[in-house]
């Protein structure tokens, strides 16, 4: 793919956005007594919500985002499905804990929400870092799941599946938090910014043998303004048996919250639709 250097340029900001999202809590999401709960993973206090009834649809946002970050989702979904909405380990409410930030300590935390409230067979919509979890969900606990959507998910974190300018800024960024930490800098939580773009940095590392595990249905999503190189995301929807492919023009990272409502209703019209693969080519 030739290098484009205004696509990069985007890239960076976006980046920049994303690892800086202030995203408040607009409308109590991520900060609503009356639905929130916390449970206890490996000594650690995990904190999600409930809104609305209906078949189980799990929400899991991005990393530098939280349950309010999802509030289109919530909005939107909690109108037919019971949705269950996390801070991930070390955002929001969640307690970080002592040991290193993982996918696969997450995807457990998930696990745990799950089993708490007595819930399987979910649907799962992930972005981001959330698409990475839902990923290894269907992997690792196929029982849990009954159909996911993974958008702007990458497998491994190097240049093959980011663009260059993400991956630098990365490693820039978490330097930055060690700098800061070294200095006992207290303007921020730095270890928290440090063990997420760690995360990114060193994480996932998701074999194609794993996703020929996952026997769900799954739509592959993503921008062709994105993070992720879409022949990166193309690779992962040719490697899941059952999978949809759908890039979404003109927009980039966040069409999430920025072009909500098409990206809501391409993901509800996947949903609730019988599965339709390799058949409607014939």
């Amino acid at each position: 793919m030739t290098y484009n250097f205004q696509k990069t340029y985007i890239t960076i900001i976006l980046f920049l956005g994303m690892l800086n999202i202030s995203s408040g809590q607009s409308n109590s999401y991520g900060n609503n007594d009356e639905v929130g709960n916390f449970i206890t993973v490996n000594g650690d206090k995990q904190y999600y919500e409930i809104y609305g009834e209906g078949e189980p649809l799990v929400l899991i946002h991005g990393n530098g985002g939280d349950i309010a970050y999802m509030k289109p989702q919530i909005e939107y979904f909690s109108k037919k499905y019971k949705v269950i909405v996390m801070d991930c380990r070390g955002r929001g409410k969640s307690e970080l804990g002592d040991e290193s930030l993982t996918y696969k300590q997450i995807a457990k935390d998930i696990v745990a929400i799950l089993d708490h409230e007595n819930l399987d067979s979910t649907y799962v919509l992930g972005r981001s870092d959330g698409a990475i979890l839902a990923l290894l969900l269907a992997i690792h606990y196929p029982e849990k799941v009954k159909k996911i959507v993974a958008f702007s998910a990458n497998l491994t974190p190097d240049t093959t599946a980011l663009y260059p300018v993400v991956y630098k800024q990365i490693k820039e960024r978490r330097k930055h938090a060690d700098e800061m930490l070294a200095k006992k800098d207290t303007t921020q939580n730095w270890k928290v910014t440090q063990q997420r773009v760690r995360m990114m940095e060193f994480q996932p590392n998701i074999t194609l043998e794993d996703l020929h595990k996952i026997k769900c249905p799954v739509l592959v999503m993503s921008t062709d303004r994105d993070m992720i190189r879409e022949e990166h995301t193309f690779k992962i929807y040719q490697n899941i048996e059952k999978a949809n492919l759908c890039f979404l023009p003109g927009v980039n990272h966040f069409v999430s919250k920025n072009g909500a409502e098409l990206f809501n209703q391409i993901i509800e019209t996947f949903f609730h639709k019988p599965f339709k693969g390799d058949e409607i080519r014939l």
